[in-house]
């Protein structure tokens, strides 16, 4: 395999499964598979950005922030910085378990953790209408009480109860993106763009400024790669294959979609809003802009995938 730059966008939601406590020992060892896989790929001599949601973690940090609220009159923080937290915290884990992945194959490689910030506009349709779901789940009762007291927005969550929405902006900037691209150049593997970035607005005299969102992971990623000129989009998530048909009786895999084909399928309803729809969005964009190609696989199926024995592959169209 020739030399590669990849960026690879570990889902939150692979990093604490479903059916999991979300243990920092459970997330460690799932963690640890992956970042074997990595260290692997620097090992072979390509160079990787990785970047990460924050699913679960960032709800359960804003759950510790109004409980400290509640309990001990701590001042509350906003949502923006209940978003840089989750990126230092996870950044850390992955950071550690990276290095010492490294040390098991006999590397002595730098890696460092960018906390890092994504512009957005402050006019983003998004900020009317949230629908990133954070949080627990509640019933109606408990949703419309803390909807009262708190001026939170609720909304179901795929039949399973009510959530917490926040906004969910598009990506403009990615901030530290040319430190970013000097790391990696100087061969540091990098981890950036946390949970999609702190999301931030330029005000009139140019100065950056937090906002109260949650920036979509994998959109987040498909911009850091173009601005740092990888090759190759990864998207971990908790499946190993792109269905067509997903969840039903007549599901069937895809191995490999070109872009003309998964841009028809996404038109067509075959990827959700919530779920892959978003993947395939960063997938397209990602290779209109002369991307080689997006893998989406699971994480124990990273380096399989990438060599074409796993997963979906999107390429460009014909």
């Amino acid at each position: 395999m020739t030399t590669r730059r990849f960026v690879i966008a570990l889902g939150g939601n692979a990093i604490i499964p479903e059916g999991q406590e979300g243990t920092y020992q459970q997330q460690v060892a799932i963690t640890h598979g992956t970042m074997v896989q990595v260290a692997r790929l620097a090992a072979a001599g390509h160079q990787v950005v990785m970047t990460h949601g924050n699913g679960p973690v960032v709800g359960n940090i804003v759950l510790r922030n109004d409980a400290g609220q509640a309990l001990h009159g701590i001042p509350d923080m906003p949502l923006f910085l209940c978003g840089a937290d989750s990126q230092g915290g996870l950044g850390f884990m992955i950071q550690q378990v990276l290095s010492n992945a490294l040390r098991d194959e006999g590397l002595d490689m730098p890696v460092a953790t960018v906390v890092t910030q994504v512009r957005v506009d402050a006019d983003d349709p998004a900020f009317d209408k949230p629908t990133k779901p954070i949080g627990p789940f509640y019933d109606e009762q408990q949703a419309g009480a803390l909807e009262r007291e708190n001026g939170w927005r609720f909304a179901q969550d795929a039949g399973r109860g009510w959530r917490r929405v926040v906004p969910s902006p598009m990506p403009r900037e990615v901030v530290e993106w040319p430190a970013i691209k000097i790391l990696v150049e100087g061969g540091v593997l990098t981890i950036a763009t946390g949970g999609g970035g702190v999301p931030v607005v330029r005000d009139a005299d140019g100065h950056l400024q937090g906002i109260d969102a949650v920036i979509d992971k994998d959109r987040a990623s498909d911009l850091l790669a173009r601005l740092i000129g990888a090759d190759t989009l990864v998207i971990i998530t908790q499946v190993e294959v792109v269905f067509a048909g997903f969840g039903t009786p007549d599901q069937v895999a895809l191995p490999v979609l070109t872009a003309e084909r998964a841009a028809t399928m996404l038109a067509d309803g075959e990827f959700p809003a919530g779920s892959m729809g978003p993947k395939v969005e960063a997938a397209l964009s990602f290779l209109a802009a002369g991307g080689r190609e997006v893998v989406i696989t699971s994480p124990e199926n990273l380096a399989a995938a990438i060599e074409g024995r796993a997963g979906t592959r999107i390429v460009p169209a014909e």
